[in-house]
Formats: C-alpha cells, structure tokens, sequence
C-alpha cells in the first residue's frame, strides 16, 4: 500500500514573533490574513488561495494567518471588524487590502507577484508602503487638539493637496483601490485617516456653496458615513501635487468623466453627482484652506508652488470657456 504525501497547510497560522520574523524573511510574496480571535481567519476566500497556489506553485508564493490579539507588531489591528490582508515580500510590506473581496485580492496577488519576480530577477527597486494602521504613533496625526508639542504635529517640506474619499466610495467598499492607485500614480500618502464628517465641519467647509439648492443634499452626503481624509505629496514629478491629483480623479461629473477620461477615478467610482467618489483641493490656496481646517495641526512648507486648477477658464487645447468642473463642484 504506497504512502500518502505529507499534504502542505494552505496558510501557516503566525502565533509567535519568532514565526513572524521568519516569514518575513521567506521568498516571494506572502499574503497574511490578520484576523480577530472572535471571528477566526477569513473562509470565504480559502478557495481563492487555493485556485492560486495550484496555478503559481508554492515557490513563490506564500499564504498565512495571524490573530491581532497575539502579535504586539499587528496591536493596531485589533477590534477591526472586517479582515485585513497585508501583503509582504524581502520583508517589506507592499500593499494591504480590506474586506473579502475575492477579485481585488487575486489583481493584487498577481500584481505583487509579477513585481516581486522582477525585483527577484531584475534587482528593480521594491516598492514599499506605509500601512497608516502600522505606522508609528508620533507620524499618524491626531485630530484631537495637541499640546502644543511640535514632536506631535503632521507637517511635510513638500507641496502637499488634500485628497477625499469620499462616502459613496467608502460604503462600496472601493477605498482600498482607490488607495493603490493613488500610489500607483505616484502620490506619497503622508496621512490617511478615516473620519465619519460632522455637519457643522462640511458646512465650514462648503461655505462657499451655502446659497445653492444643492447645499444641504451635499452636506448630508459627506456626512452619511466615514470618509478616509488623504493629505498627499509627490516625491519625484515636474507637476505640482494639486494638479497631478486633480488629473487623476478627473471631470467632476462622474457621467462626464467616463466620456473624456475614462481611466480616471471619478468615470471608474463614482456614479452621479454629487457620488463623484472623490474629493480634491481646487488649486494651492484652496489645499492651505482645507488642510488648514480638517488638519488644524499641519505644518506646511514655506513654498508651496502656484498649481494651474484644471478647468478654470483660460485659452488652451480645449478652446476659450472650457471647464472640466467648477469649484462649486468638487
């Protein structure tokens, strides 16, 4: 009677440090399911993990399980409600998605996959990220008033926009991509924090709307659940941040967008007015206000270059007049 092969676990269960630092330092890509003690690792996409682990083989590509309450590197995970997938590789974390969401998870398993093989084959550089639930304490901002300690203050050397996920997106589950294309863009995330608005802080903020019919359906849609605040920043780029982002989310009119710009975030998330998905400062001046008032304690550099808001009306390629969006829409 011959013997049974010794059948390989799918995910390593990550119970002690030391299990952690070792596959921190396994070869290839290692997709961990950080899960809470209550509700146990996240059955419903095993099959996926399977499906990919007889397509990829098991050289590369490495699935595990970890428990929040057990582990003093993932403390800032406990209590999370929905499963958390952080993705690791040369002992670095490169991407994180939230949710069981099967699709996402298997584009980004081949996305990191192929981008390890590369830096594997290659030596390309890696690109790592900053989950803003590991990042420390003194870097994360606060929006509690601080004590005057300047140690405690968010503040960057770099020209710097603010950036709005907004509810819409968040309910369907869409920030996680949202996110990663942001970084796919080439946009450094100093701050992501998720906030569910207060009405008094959106009619601050859209004051200069006050007067229109659609004043209090926007305001009560920016308040209808939690948005995640960005405050971004571009490392390597001749564009400045405002209208680099400006370009990325697209015509403010989400049925417009999929017309002119159909790769941008708005024609790809958003579904109507105002359910554009995403939120971006008009120009230079308008990021200071902003920030200023969501991030009262921000720091901004002294220089922060004059930004040429797309859609204003000036002379250019797409004739006198032409607007994208008006500021009273964004």
């Amino acid at each position: 009677m011959g013997s049974k092969k010794k059948e390989i676990a799918l995910q390593v269960n990550i119970s002690t440090q030391e299990l952690w630092e070792e596959m921190l330092s396994s070869k290839g890509l290692t997709v961990v399911d950080v899960y809470q003690g209550w509700c146990g690792p996240c059955k419903p996409v095993v099959s996926l993990f399977q499906k990919m682990r007889v397509e990829v083989g098991p050289d590369l590509l490495h699935f595990a399980s970890a428990e929040a309450d057990c582990l003093d590197v993932l403390e800032r995970y406990r209590g999370r409600c929905e499963p958390t997938f952080l993705f690791y590789a040369g002992g670095e974390l490169v991407a994180v998605v939230r949710g069981a969401n099967a699709p996402l998870l298997e584009k980004t398993i081949c996305e990191q996959l192929e981008a390890e093989k590369r830096v594997l084959a290659e030596g390309r550089e890696r690109r790592v990220i900053k989950d803003e639930a590991l990042s420390d304490e003194d870097e994360c901002f606060s929006h509690e008033k601080n004590d005057g300690d300047e140690e405690n203050l968010v503040s960057s050397e770099k020209a710097c926009t603010l950036a709005i996920i907004k509810p819409d997106a968040v309910v369907h589950g869409k920030t996680d991509e949202i996110i990663m294309k942001i970084q796919e863009a080439g946009f450094d995330i100093l701050t992501n924090e998720e906030r569910t608005m207060t009405e008094a802080e959106m009619q601050l903020f859209y004051q200069h709307r006050a007067g229109e019919d659609t004043f209090e359906k926007l305001v009560h849609h920016m308040c209808s659940g939690p948005s995640h605040l960005l405050i971004l920043t571009r490392t390597e780029s001749t564009e400045d941040v405002v209208t680099a982002w400006r370009t990325l989310m697209g015509p403010c009119d989400p049925h417009v967008a999929r017309r002119e710009q159909p790769d941008s975030l708005r024609a790809q998330y958003g579904t109507e007015m105002p359910f554009n998905a995403v939120h971006g400062s008009w120009d230079s001046e308008d990021a200071r206000r902003e920030l200023a008032l969501l991030f009262p304690s921000f720091q901004f550099s002294d220089q922060i270059p004059e930004s040429t808001p797309l859609g204003r009306e000036a002379e250019g390629a797409e004739g006198p007049g032409k607007m994208l969006c008006s500021p009273e829409d964004v």
